[in-house]
Formats: C-alpha cells, sequence, structure tokens
C-alpha cells in the first residue's frame, strides 16, 4: 500500500522535510516512489510547496496520508478541489471556488507571531489584568468605605436620638421638679395665709374685745359724770336750804377706816378687768357677729 508522508531532512533543531509517496513497508528515509513536494515549518511564514495534480492523482489512486500529511492537504484545500471533481465541476469553476475559500480562510486567519510579539502581548496581558486587580481593589475599597460611612452616619444618628431621649427624660424631670417645687410653694403659701389668718384671728377678736370694753366704759364714765353733777347739785341745794350735813364723830370715822380692807392698785386693776370680761362675755352672748373684712384688712396692716 503507498503512503503519504513526510521525509525529514536538515540538522539538529533545523528540519526540513519532502512530502513523498513511499511504500509501507519501507524506512523513513528509505526508497520513495515519488517526490511531491515541501515543507519547511522553521520559517516564518511557514514554506509549502506542493504538486497537486500529483497528490489527487495519488488519492484517486488509494494511497493513503498520515495525519500531518492530511492536515497540510486540508489546508491548501485539496481535498475540497478532490470533493468538487467528484461532483462534475469544470477546471475553471473549481479553481475559482477553491481561490475564493483560501482568501476567506486568510482573513479569518491570523499571522503567527514570533517571540518577540507573544512576550509583548504576554506583557500587555500582565498589565491589562494588574489594572483590571487595582480597579477591582479600588472598587472594593470604595465600597468598604461607603458602608463604613453609612454605618458610621447611623451610629451617629442613634446616638443622636439617645442624646435627644435622655435630653427630653431630663427636662420632663425638670418640669416635674418646678411643678413639685411650684406646688410646695403654694402649699406653704396657703399655710402660711392660714397660719396668718389663724393668729388674726384672736388678735380681730382681742380688738372687738377691747372695742366693746371701751363702748361700756363709754356710758359709766358718762354715768359718773352724771351722778357728780347730781351730787354738786344736791350739796348746792342742801347749801342754799341752809341745811348742814351731819358729821360723824372722828372716833367712828377712824374706827371705820380701820375696819376696811385697804384697797391697793393691783386690787383694784383685778376688779376692773373682771368687770370688763364679764360685760364682754355678756355682749358676746347678746350679739355674736363675724370678724368684717375690713377688721381683717386692719388687723393685717397693724401687723405689717
Amino acid at each position: 500500500m503507498v503512503r503519504l508522508r513526510l521525509q525529514r531532512h536538515g540538522r539538529k533543531k533545523l528540519p526540513f522535510y519532502h512530502i513523498v509517496a513511499a511504500d509501507v513497508r519501507t524506512k523513513r528515509d528509505g526508497r520513495i516512489i515519488e517526490d511531491l513536494g515541501r515543507f519547511n515549518p522553521t520559517q516564518e511564514p511557514s514554506l509549502l510547496r506542493l504538486e497537486t495534480d500529483r497528490v489527487i492523482y495519488w488519492l484517486k489512486n488509494g494511497a493513503q496520508p498520515t495525519d500531518t500529511v492530511r492536515s497540510i492537504l486540508k489546508k491548501e484545500g485539496v481535498f475540497y478541489r478532490l470533493h468538487l471533481e467528484r461532483w462534475g465541476k469544470s477546471e475553471e469553476e473549481i479553481e475559482a471556488t477553491v481561490s475564493a475559500w483560501k482568501e476567506e480562510r486568510s482573513k479569518k486567519k491570523k499571522a503567527p507571531a514570533t517571540k518577540a510579539e507573544k512576550m509583548k502581548s504576554q506583557l500587555k496581558a500582565e498589565e491589562e489584568q494588574f489594572k483590571k486587580d487595582q480597579e477591582e481593589k479600588a472598587k472594593a475599597a470604595a465600597e468598604k468605605s461607603l458602608i463604613e460611612a453609612e454605618e458610621a452616619k447611623a451610629a451617629e444618628a442613634k446616638k443622636e436620638e439617645e442624646e435627644a431621649a435622655v435630653a427630653e427624660a431630663e427636662a420632663a424631670e425638670k418640669a416635674a421638679e418646678k411643678a413639685a417645687e411650684k406646688a410646695e410653694e403654694k402649699a406653704d403659701k396657703t399655710e402660711a395665709k392660714s397660719v396668718e389668718k389663724v393668729e388674726e384671728a384672736p388678735v380681730a377678736k382681742e380688738e372687738k374685745e377691747k372695742a366693746d370694753v371701751k363702748a361700756e366704759e363709754a356710758p359709766a364714765e358718762e354715768k359718773e359724770a352724771g351722778e357728780d353733777a347730781d351730787q354738786k347739785a344736791k350739796e348746792e341745794a342742801v347749801k342754799k336750804s341752809g341745811k348742814k350735813a351731819e358729821e360723824k364723830p372722828v372716833a367712828e370715822e377712824k374706827a371705820e377706816a380701820e375696819e376696811k380692807p385697804e384697797e391697793t392698785p393691783e386690787k383694784e386693776a383685778e376688779a376692773v378687768k373682771e368687770v370688763k370680761k364679764e360685760a364682754a362675755s355678756g355682749k358676746k352672748e347678746e350679739k355674736e357677729k363675724p370678724v368684717d373684712d375690713a377688721s381683717e384688712e386692719e388687723s393685717k396692716e397693724k401687723k405689717k
């Protein structure tokens, strides 16, 4: 069986290959049947020269390509050309179709990069990745700072609410204390007023008693003055009538003076007080009137 394969030539680390048709039983570098082209992968771009007609001839006669040769033939459109021939296309149509297919393939195919280009592209990719990582880190830091700021705002708002609640509670306590103080002051004032009224009541009573005693003494004095006038009138009448008053003996007058108890001024004052008290009590029993507002005001003014 005929095999389409690569035959190695060149030196160490710089190989190039011949595309040949050889018997399966021969060695790699042994006797060949036909030379079909050249393939040099070490060049940039790789070199490929192929005799397409002879390759199609061997394929039609049952020759089997190796995997490497098959991939090369696919890239060059040999199998596509063979397919079009089997469909009965003309040579011109096959050439036009294959050339259009190669153009489209060349547009899609990228040129192989050199070692320097590969290094450059690798560095560029690393830089892009580094920038991307930095952006992600910055974004994460910004999000973290935003979250911390929001938490700080929430904590401040909570603290302000607590302070406001504490201030309200203190204000309420102060208001309650003030209200209690005002109530105590009011109670003290009312107690003082009641005490003043209680103290003024006896004073007004005493003043009323004094006034009553004076009112009682005035008629007594008038009565005494009238009695004195009557006595004077009688004496004058006795003088006019020429009558003489009977005179008692001096010894009898002395005896009477001795028999009578001596009246001291203290005793006389006590007697007067008892008389006044009896007169006041009798008058109170007759007429009991409440203390007037005017008398209360006068008593307050006197106390002041």
